[in-house]
């Protein structure tokens, strides 16, 4: 578990629990401000002490290899495993050029020293006054609100009203400024990975350019780089997109702000200051204590912690109520008070104090008295419309659908791109309210692309829940958060076949459609990722809105994509347990042969297919991610992760395991979920397998065993990915190009094959075989 999300509702209560992880995110701003420093001072030498070059370079790499970044919440993305093992591969290419001796440093300042140091200053300088800040801020406001209760009852009500007001005023002040705080902890918690990374990753491509012994290691790098770029820029895009989500809860918080206690049905909780007695003549003493009261029990948990004394933890102790009563002035000098009879002390009598009026008659409440209060639980959930998934709105979306096909489909920005909030409100009023079917959208020009594609938008955000229902949330973020593509593939599956008939069907045309958006990337940069960010917050939604659950938005772009990516499959077929499913995954091909010089490399233009267009082309909105990528990673099916090799050979890992009918189908979610998880926990010894040639086996049912044979397999393949040849022993080629006479390459990993008559290498995980027939010696069952 990395870091615990800071929820704005804690900011109002102020448990001890929430200081402690305000001072973990602290604690990891302090040490990540450390190691830029240290980073900064290495960087430094590199420059500067060419003589010791050899020994500042080693200490570089080692403080790369033992820095690891913490994450918030319990997963992280393939991107953010990638990025946080970037600096683990920054480390061993470091200790690789050592070896070599010979390195050309440039441009370093520029590349390295400034970016690190500008996020070092600007964020992490401003984080710490922020945290100066809130600690002033809850001195001053404690202390005050210890003086105003230490004010005798027996002042004029004119100044004791005076000093609520005063007090009212101070907490809201500091609850306002503890929100900021916590927000920016966040903020930066999630900034530093890309800013951080990114100056790293254009120091490498510095040194690499002039580094003329290194020659083949820097083209080694150039594949981990161009795979790093788009783990960094979908990690960026979720960023923003998380940002947003962020910001607007922050703005339901302060319009709307909880109480500073909690309650449930089972327990509730706040501070109370706990009356001490001594000997004489040492009088009592008020210690304040954060109370947590188990109602059924009667249990009353008491911990001493004060905010202002850097948040330590005293004493614990736990008692039985009997009874609760309020304690009038005329006994005790003090507002706000109550007796509390304890069962396990007979004859021992607790006084505490509340913090207000309102605070009293809470615990009074709680404890057993007779006095009411207001309900306190709030929850904040996301507003939805009051559209309708019935035929009108069903033959709404096929119209928009078959209009953006027919007149936009290769747009820039398409779907990225909003209309125009009152028209994108009037169409869908005139389609559903109205029930205008007999409009055609595809032959009416009266409302652009971006309206129609808007509208479509609004009308899925308005239906009363997501299309994949607020019952199924957890299950589908589950296995986006763990598992092989393959076997996230799986899960997926199942839970669509989960949910009702009019919701799949809804979802099989939206994510088919946007599959042929996908499919037109080169023309309208609409990447699978790109809209897997636009349609995650979309199609699925957590039902309350939290922290937590907008930190989960990156994992709903994961699901998103393998919707689109796999539709045919999803939808075409019903679900059956471990039946052999593999994803049909682009990797990068495996280089391994000298490429091409590579440029220096420029963090604001990146040299990777379908570079983000102007800012000022499109429009700004929440919808508005980031173009810049142009690979989807979904299960870490669209570019081998940046820190192996990608797999050379596609093929089930499942081997064969039998299926089971589909009348059990309601049953395979908890099974399949069950066996991805075991899956996961198996070790390389037991997922790794031998790609061999074999012809199928009469009795797989009862299992057989290859043979050598006296044919080789030629075989004819079909391109599933387009491919742009590197060298001149390649072949380029589209999707759905045929090759002929193909057999395995001495090149591991490649295939030798003919197309128009010419014959070349093709990677093989970019085609599947169609037919194969034996022509010379290999291996057979």
């Amino acid at each position: 578990m990395g870091l615990h999300p800071l929820e704005f509702s804690e900011c109002y209560l102020d448990s001890p629990n929430f200081r402690e992880k305000i001072r973990a995110h602290e604690a990891e701003l302090d040490k990540t401000n450390r190691f830029i420093k240290e980073l900064y001072k290495d960087g430094k030498n590199l420059i500067n002490a060419t003589k010791q070059l050899s020994l500042a370079q080693r200490k570089f790499a080692q403080c790369l290899g033992d820095f690891q970044f913490q994450y918030i919440g319990d997963a992280k993305t393939d991107d953010e495993k990638c990025i946080d093992e970037s600096l683990q591969e920054f480390s061993s290419f470091l200790k690789n050029l050592e070896e070599q001796r010979e390195l050309m440093m440039r441009n370093i300042t520029e590349t390295l020293m400034k970016p690190l140091e500008k996020f070092r200053k600007e964020q992490l300088g401003s984080a710490k006054a922020e945290r100066k800040k809130f600690e002033k801020e809850t001195e001053k406001y404690y202390t005050t609100l210890e003086k105003l209760l230490n004010m005798s009852a027996k002042k004029k009500e004119p100044q004791l009203q005076e000093a609520d007001v005063m007090v009212d005023s101070m907490r809201l002040h500091f609850q306002d400024e503890s929100l900021e705080y916590i927000c920016k902890l966040q903020e930066i918690q999630e900034r530093k990975k890309f800013e951080c990374v990114e100056p790293l990753l254009a120091f490498f491509q510095t040194m690499f350019t002039f580094y003329h012994q290194g020659y083949e290691l820097a083209n080694d790098f150039d594949h981990y780089k161009r795979a790093l770029q788009i783990n960094i820029q979908n990690t960026r895009s979720r960023f923003e997109g998380t940002r947003s989500g962020v910001y607007e809860l922050l703005k339901k918080i302060r319009q709307a702000p909880p109480e500073y206690r909690y309650t449930s049905p089972i327990s509730c909780e706040g501070y109370l200051y706990v009356q001490e007695k001594r000997p004489p003549p040492f009088g009592s003493s008020w210690v304040k204590r954060y109370c947590t009261f188990v109602k059924e029990q009667k249990i009353l948990h008491m911990v001493t912690f004060d905010p202002k004394s850097g948040g330590k933890f005293g004493e614990r102790e736990s008692v039985t109520l009997k009874s609760c009563q309020r304690k009038t002035t005329d006994t005790l000098d003090r507002r706000f008070c109550l007796d509390l009879e304890i069962t396990d002390r007979p004859g021992t009598v607790l006084t505490a104090q509340a913090l207000s009026e309102d605070d009293h008659r809470f615990w009074v409440q709680e404890m057993g008295g007779k006095e009411t209060v207001q309900n306190l639980g709030r929850k904040y959930s996301k507003e939805r419309g009051n559209a309708q998934l019935d035929e009108v709105g069903i033959s709404f979306v096929r119209n928009c659908i078959n209009a953006v096909e027919t007149r936009g489909i290769n747009d820039q920005g398409l779907y990225r791109v909003v209309g125009v909030s009152s028209k994108v409100q009037k169409l869908l009023s005139l389609m559903i309210d109205e029930k205008s079917g007999d409009v055609d959208l595809a032959v009416c020009e009266d409302w652009d692309v971006k309206t129609i594609t808007s509208a479509l938008k609004l009308y899925l955000r308005s239906l009363p829940e997501p299309l994949m229902t607020y019952d199924l949330y957890k299950e589908f973020i589950v296995p986006a958060k763990s598992g092989s593509p393959d076997a996230r593939a799986l899960v997926i599956h199942c839970l669509v076949h989960k949910l009702p008939e009019s919701n799949r069907r809804v979802l099989s045309l939206v994510t088919k459609h946007l599959a042929n958006v996908a499919s037109h990337s080169q023309q309208n940069l609409m990447t699978v990722a790109n809209l897997g960010v636009v349609f995650g917050p979309t199609l699925m939604q957590p039902q309350e809105e939290t922290v937590a659950a907008i930190m989960d938005l990156k994992f709903q772009n994961i699901v998103v994509e393998i919707l689109i990516e796999q539709h045919e499959k999803i939808f075409g077929d019903a679900p059956s347990l471990f039946s052999p499913f593999t994803a049909q995954t682009r990797q990068s091909k495996k280089q391994v042969r000298q490429s091409r010089p590579v440029a220096v490399y420029n963090p604001e233009v990146l040299d990777i297919h379908a570079v983000s267009p102007p800012s000022e082309a499109v429009s700004s909105g929440p919808d508005e991610a980031s173009l810049g990528s142009n690979e989807s990673v979904s299960s870490q099916s669209s570019v081998a992760s940046a820190s192996e090799i990608p797999p050379r050979k596609g093929g089930s890992p499942h081997g064969n395991i039998p299926t089971i009918p589909s009348s059990q189908n309601s049953g395979l979610c908890s099974a399949m979920a069950a066996w991805m998880n075991s899956s996961l926990s198996a070790g390389p010894s037991q997922t790794q397998c031998v790609d061999l040639p074999t012809e199928p086996c009469a009795e797989a049912a009862g299992g057989c065993e290859s043979k050598p044979t006296d044919s080789v397999s030629v075989m004819k393949a079909k391109a599933v990915f387009p491919c742009q040849a590197e060298h001149e022993s390649e072949l380029s080629f589209h999707v759905g190009a045929i090759f002929h006479a193909v057999t395995p390459s001495r090149e591991p990993g490649w295939l030798e094959g003919e197309l128009e008559g010419k014959r070349g290498l093709i990677p093989e995980n970019y085609v599947e075989i169609l037919e194969q027939r034996p022509s010379s010696p290999a291996w057979t069952p």
